[in-house]
């Protein structure tokens, strides 16, 4: 992984974001975070990335619940794509409805983490989340070969 790589927050609540900002201070992450506000960006920013042979994100941080084209629209677009799928998404979100865990397995999420209600629990879960996925998992260094 390089820290050139940013991360992708795909994250509609401003508070919520700034709970990630503080994390990735925390952990000293050297990541640029790129916030986006619902699926239809996040998909929109990946393609970008690809059309134009940019930098692919070293992780996704996805959000379900989010206006338009929510996270699982993203999430099953993401894991459909061949340059995309290799890209660790990890689903951050407030519903711990199993239908939603199960659906988001089932379109290959690396992870799915039930945002805490307290703000230190919340602060702890992401910076577990880049310490995990950025600093101990290798990650890949190519985009997969595949269809687009």
């Amino acid at each position: 992984m390089s820290a050139r790589q940013p991360v992708l927050v795909v994250e509609d609540n401003d508070g919520d974001f700034e709970t990630v900002v503080e994390a990735a201070q925390r952990a000293g992450l050297p990541n640029l975070l790129r916030r986006v506000a619902c699926g239809d960006e996040c998909l929109h920013l990946l393609n970008a990335s690809v059309q134009s042979r940019g930098l692919l994100p070293a992780l996704v941080l996805l959000d379900l619940n989010t206006p338009g084209d929510d996270g699982r629209d993203a999430l099953r677009q993401i894991k459909a794509c061949g340059l995309l799928r290799a890209i660790p998404t990890v689903v951050l979100s407030t519903s711990s409805n199993p239908r939603d865990v199960d659906f988001c397995y089932a379109n290959h999420a690396n992870a799915y983490h039930v945002k805490p209600v307290s703000h230190m629990a919340h602060l702890k879960t992401v910076q577990d989340i880049f310490g995990y996925w950025l600093g101990c998992a290798l990650l890949p260094t190519e985009p997969m070969p595949g269809k687009k």
